[in-house]
Protein backbone atom coordinates (compact mmCIF):
# COMPACT_ATOMS: atom_id res chain seq x y z
CA UNK A 1 0.00 0.00 0.00
CA UNK A 2 1.38 3.33 -1.16
CA UNK A 3 0.18 6.55 0.85
CA UNK A 4 -1.10 8.82 -1.84
CA UNK A 5 -0.83 12.06 0.50
CA UNK A 6 -0.47 13.17 4.04
CA UNK A 7 -3.22 14.61 4.53
CA UNK A 8 -2.31 16.66 7.99
CA UNK A 9 0.49 18.25 5.75
CA UNK A 10 -1.32 19.00 3.32
CA UNK A 11 -4.38 20.52 5.35
CA UNK A 12 -2.97 21.28 8.79
CA UNK A 13 -5.89 23.46 9.88
CA UNK A 14 -8.31 20.96 9.28
CA UNK A 15 -6.27 18.24 10.57
CA UNK A 16 -5.67 20.68 14.09
CA UNK A 17 -9.44 21.06 14.12
CA UNK A 18 -10.10 17.17 14.50
CA UNK A 19 -7.25 17.32 17.10
CA UNK A 20 -8.99 19.40 19.26
CA UNK A 21 -12.20 16.67 19.36
CA UNK A 22 -9.69 14.25 19.73
CA UNK A 23 -8.58 16.32 22.88
CA UNK A 24 -11.52 17.08 23.93
CA UNK A 25 -12.41 13.42 23.87
CA UNK A 26 -9.37 12.73 25.98
CA UNK A 27 -9.97 14.53 29.04
CA UNK A 28 -14.07 13.32 28.75
CA UNK A 29 -14.96 10.86 31.68
CA UNK A 30 -14.99 7.77 28.93
CA UNK A 31 -11.62 5.68 29.58
CA UNK A 32 -9.41 5.78 27.17
CA UNK A 33 -9.53 1.67 26.52
CA UNK A 34 -13.26 1.99 26.30
CA UNK A 35 -13.09 4.67 23.48
CA UNK A 36 -9.82 2.58 21.89
CA UNK A 37 -12.12 -0.26 21.93
CA UNK A 38 -15.13 1.66 20.07
CA UNK A 39 -12.09 3.65 17.57
CA UNK A 40 -10.61 -0.21 16.66
CA UNK A 41 -14.45 -1.71 15.94
CA UNK A 42 -15.17 1.40 13.77
CA UNK A 43 -12.02 1.09 12.00
CA UNK A 44 -12.94 -2.78 11.63
CA UNK A 45 -15.96 -2.23 9.89
CA UNK A 46 -14.63 0.83 7.50
CA UNK A 47 -11.55 -1.32 6.91
CA UNK A 48 -9.15 1.16 7.67
CA UNK A 49 -5.81 -0.80 7.93
CA UNK A 50 -3.86 2.10 9.49
CA UNK A 51 -6.37 3.01 12.07
CA UNK A 52 -6.56 -0.54 12.89
CA UNK A 53 -3.09 -1.16 12.90
CA UNK A 54 -3.02 1.89 15.06
CA UNK A 55 -5.65 1.31 18.35
CA UNK A 56 -4.38 -2.50 18.00
CA UNK A 57 -1.23 -1.11 19.19
CA UNK A 58 -2.58 1.56 21.28
CA UNK A 59 -5.11 -1.50 23.37
CA UNK A 60 -2.03 -3.67 23.67
CA UNK A 61 0.37 -0.97 25.20
CA UNK A 62 -2.56 0.13 27.70
CA UNK A 63 -2.30 -3.40 28.67
CA UNK A 64 -5.30 -5.11 26.39
CA UNK A 65 -5.22 -8.83 26.96
CA UNK A 66 -4.52 -10.54 23.19
CA UNK A 67 -7.45 -12.56 23.72
CA UNK A 68 -9.86 -9.77 23.81
CA UNK A 69 -7.86 -8.05 21.30
CA UNK A 70 -8.83 -11.04 18.53
CA UNK A 71 -12.13 -11.31 19.36
CA UNK A 72 -13.14 -7.25 18.97
CA UNK A 73 -14.53 -8.13 15.77
CA UNK A 74 -16.72 -10.67 17.05
CA UNK A 75 -17.54 -9.21 20.36
CA UNK A 76 -21.17 -10.25 20.14
CA UNK A 77 -19.47 -14.17 20.52
CA UNK A 78 -16.99 -13.53 23.44
CA UNK A 79 -19.23 -14.22 26.20
CA UNK A 80 -18.27 -12.20 29.19
CA UNK A 81 -15.15 -11.28 28.12
CA UNK A 82 -16.68 -7.36 27.39
CA UNK A 83 -18.62 -5.90 30.19
CA UNK A 84 -22.06 -4.70 29.74
CA UNK A 85 -20.91 -1.21 29.34
CA UNK A 86 -18.36 -2.07 26.78
CA UNK A 87 -20.50 -4.04 24.53
CA UNK A 88 -23.04 -0.97 24.81
CA UNK A 89 -20.27 0.78 23.86
CA UNK A 90 -19.70 -1.55 20.75
CA UNK A 91 -22.86 -1.89 19.42
CA UNK A 92 -24.07 1.70 19.35
CA UNK A 93 -20.55 2.18 17.44
CA UNK A 94 -21.95 -0.16 14.85
CA UNK A 95 -25.33 1.23 14.45
CA UNK A 96 -23.87 4.77 14.62
CA UNK A 97 -21.07 3.95 11.88
CA UNK A 98 -23.54 1.86 9.62
CA UNK A 99 -26.40 4.69 10.22
CA UNK A 100 -27.21 4.39 6.68
CA UNK A 101 -28.08 0.94 6.47
CA UNK A 102 -29.73 0.96 10.62
CA UNK A 103 -30.84 4.24 10.84
CA UNK A 104 -29.88 4.32 14.36
CA UNK A 105 -33.37 2.83 15.80
CA UNK A 106 -34.85 3.79 19.00
CA UNK A 107 -34.04 -0.02 20.54
CA UNK A 108 -30.17 0.87 19.87
CA UNK A 109 -30.36 4.55 21.74
CA UNK A 110 -32.28 2.74 24.28
CA UNK A 111 -29.52 0.45 25.08
CA UNK A 112 -26.65 2.87 25.17
CA UNK A 113 -28.60 5.57 26.98
CA UNK A 114 -29.10 2.34 29.88
CA UNK A 115 -25.07 2.53 30.05
CA UNK A 116 -24.07 6.19 29.58
CA UNK A 117 -25.50 8.94 31.15
CA UNK A 118 -26.42 12.08 28.45
CA UNK A 119 -22.85 13.15 28.59
CA UNK A 120 -21.09 10.28 28.38
CA UNK A 121 -23.33 9.32 24.96
CA UNK A 122 -22.36 12.47 22.97
CA UNK A 123 -18.70 11.98 23.81
CA UNK A 124 -18.90 8.45 22.98
CA UNK A 125 -20.65 9.60 19.40
CA UNK A 126 -18.48 12.47 19.12
CA UNK A 127 -15.62 9.47 19.14
CA UNK A 128 -17.52 7.35 16.82
CA UNK A 129 -18.28 10.45 14.45
CA UNK A 130 -14.14 10.85 14.44
CA UNK A 131 -13.08 7.95 14.19
CA UNK A 132 -15.62 7.43 10.85
CA UNK A 133 -13.87 10.48 9.54
CA UNK A 134 -10.28 9.94 10.06
CA UNK A 135 -11.24 6.09 8.57
CA UNK A 136 -12.11 8.29 5.42
CA UNK A 137 -9.22 9.83 5.66
CA UNK A 138 -6.62 7.34 6.29
CA UNK A 139 -9.12 4.45 3.44
CA UNK A 140 -8.90 7.30 0.57
CA UNK A 141 -5.46 8.34 1.01
CA UNK A 142 -4.43 5.14 1.65
CA UNK A 143 -2.05 6.05 4.79
CA UNK A 144 0.36 3.25 5.90
CA UNK A 145 0.18 0.97 8.86
CA UNK A 146 3.13 0.60 11.11
CA UNK A 147 3.12 -3.16 10.76
CA UNK A 148 3.80 -2.53 6.76
CA UNK A 149 5.96 0.34 6.98
CA UNK A 150 8.32 -1.61 8.41
CA UNK A 151 8.20 -4.11 5.64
Amino acid sequence: MSNRIDYAKASPEGYKAFGGVYLTLRRSDLPEELINLVNLRVSQINGCAFCIDMHSRDLLKGGLSVDKLVLVAVWREAGRLFTPRERAALAWAETVTRVSETGVPDADYDAAAAEFNEKELADLTYAIGLMNAFNRFGVSFRSTPAATAKS
